[in-house]
């Protein structure tokens, strides 16, 4: 059976920072602190621990099938022109990495929201909606003008999130079997 996967996009160049800016002091508050790949040093070690947590992440979205291995992350993830360690947001409890929001910057010249995922653990305190905020500043900070992104239909908290951002349709939804 084939799903309608859910497109959307958001306009950079009219998004409101400052409605957002509470989600970050208040996680800060509990003690979440926000790093990137690039501040924490883009290392072999560093590269497993993001595979670890996007693979446990992945986990809950619907019908994802099976992960990638790690060596296939790598070269199909990490190892291609439009990955930079700048754009892989990362939420820390302590030493613990909780949370990531991998963005990309597309050759067309638009950003593209790659993957946002916490733990379980840690869901309904504002982080993801924090971490997205830090991505979106990525993306401005390239001169991408659009962030794209798509999902599964069934994975609403995703998608509620990004429409409370101000993600709006993207075209036709994306069929595949």
């Amino acid at each position: 059976m084939a799903v309608e996967w859910v497109r959307l996009k958001l306009d950079l160049d009219a998004f409101d920072d400052a409605r957002f800016e509470p989600y970050l002091r208040s996680c800060r508050q509990t003690g979440v602190e926000f790093t990137t790949m690039a501040a924490v040093g883009d290392t072999a070690e560093h590269r497993r621990a993001l595979y670890d947590l996007n693979k446990t992440c992945a986990a809950d979205i619907p019908e994802r099938g099976e992960f990638y291995t790690y060596d296939e992350y790598v070269a199909q993830r990490v190892e291609t022109p439009t990955f930079d360690p700048r754009g892989v947001v990362l939420a820390l409890d302590g030493e613990s990495w909780i949370g990531m929001a991998t963005t990309s910057i597309q050759p067309e010249g638009h950003a593209f929201s790659e993957m946002t995922g916490l733990l379980a653990s840690h869901r309904g305190k504002g982080i993801s909606l924090a971490m997205k905020l830090l991505a979106i500043r990525f993306a401005r900070s390239q001169d991408a003008r659009l962030l794209r992104t798509i999902h599964h239909p069934a994975n609403t908290a995703a998608i509620g999130m990004n429409r409370r951002l101000g993600f709006v349709d993207d075209g036709p939804h994306v069929s595949t079997v």
